[in-house]
């Protein structure tokens, strides 16, 4: 397992920047385009690290990563993971974080998914349709619990408006959501779960021009502002468990709140995103990647787990059984009484 590999599909000017930059940076790991020929139960790759940008649309890729992750590759992001996260999980989860969100209600389909009939819902009652225009208000905004990229998004003012695009969304589970009326908006790569960059953007503007904007707010209160988000983007990449991802706040009377969370392939095109966020997060992503690959145990599982998973597992009393101690010996040392104890994992 001496390569580092990047798996990937329309996209053209990060993943040959990226291999590049591995490759510039050292010998031991030969970075390349991932190629697969053949993938056999349990069989591992020649990939000590995988960047996955593609699988969320290629469900074989998907496949192919999560019998990698098996047999020891570390890939980023975690594929067992990123197949059940979805946004109003992710929400909520932030609400237990501490981290401000947009109140938020998850609506059912509008039409029933395939082979089910009125039997399959008899557990779903009518939606209260006036108390949740009253929770959430009007303007509003409508979209896919699991989706991404702007992809059958609504911005709705009204009932009226709101019933017409529910009309539309077929089978998908939708989320209502708050519009945030902000001053500010940023969106921040968060790397290794440890490498923060927080980038001023403009939604509004046409795709190639949304991160050519600036923060209003200037002076001690820019420098508090910048100081939560940073503490924000980590605690939610420490939550969900992601190495390479993205985070969108809407900023409301000084307070981030975080919009959107879910993007473990984010856009990292020189054409939308500029050169000097290009070039941070080449270099992140290169620093990464070559870490992960020196911390690589054959055979093991080397994916990063949020603290949610974690939390959980241990909670369950899941946890692999800790070795039989020997017997002490009388000639032991005692531990020095100023012996630093084990700090506890901010992740």
């Amino acid at each position: 397992m001496k390569k580092i590999g990047i798996l990937f599909g329309q996209e053209n000017t990060f993943p040959q920047a990226f291999v590049d930059r591995v490759n510039e940076k050292q010998s031991k790991f030969k970075a390349e385009f991932v190629h697969i020929d053949q993938v056999e139960q349990s069989v591992p790759t020649d990939y000590a690290v995988i960047i996955d940008r593609i699988s969320q649309d290629v469900p074989f890729y998907k496949a192919f990563l999560k019998n990698a992750a098996l047999t020891g590759t570390a890939v980023i992001n975690n594929p067992f993971w990123w197949s059940a996260d979805e946004k109003f999980f992710n929400n909520a989860l932030a609400v237990q974080l501490g981290v401000p969100v947009p109140k938020t209600i998850l609506l059912p389909s509008k039409e029933r998914p395939d082979d089910t009939t009125h039997n399959s819902f008899r557990n779903l009652g009518h939606m209260n349709w006036d108390g949740i225009f009253n929770h959430i208000g009007f303007p509003a905004f409508m979209k896919p619990h699991a989706g991404g990229g702007w992809k059958s998004v609504y911005k709705v003012d009204n009932p009226e408006q709101m019933f017409k695009a529910y009309d539309e969304t077929g089978q998908l589970v939708m989320l209502y959501q708050e519009a945030i009326d902000f001053t500010d908006y940023v969106r921040c790569y968060c790397i290794g779960g440890k490498e923060v960059l927080i980038m001023p953007y403009e939604p509004r503007n046409p795709h190639h021009l949304r991160y050519a904007s600036e923060l209003t707010v200037t002076g001690d209160a820019g420098k508090k502002l910048l100081a939560t988000i940073k503490d924000y983007v980590l605690k939610l990449n420490h939550g969900l468990g992601y190495d390479f991802n993205t985070v969108e706040f809407a900023v409301r009377d000084g307070i981030p709140i975080a919009i959107d969370f879910c993007n473990p392939a984010p856009d990292a095109d020189i054409h939308s995103v500029g050169q000097a966020n290009f070039d941070w997060v080449v270099e992140a992503a290169a620093n990464m990647a070559i870490e992960r690959a020196g911390k690589v145990q054959k055979g093991k599982d080397n994916l990063t787990w949020g603290t949610f998973v974690r939390n959980s597992v241990q909670a369950a009393g899941v946890v692999p059984a800790p070795a039989e101690e020997k017997p002490k010996s009388k000639k032991e040392p005692k531990a020095e009484a100023n012996e630093e104890k084990p700090k506890k994992s901010k992740k």
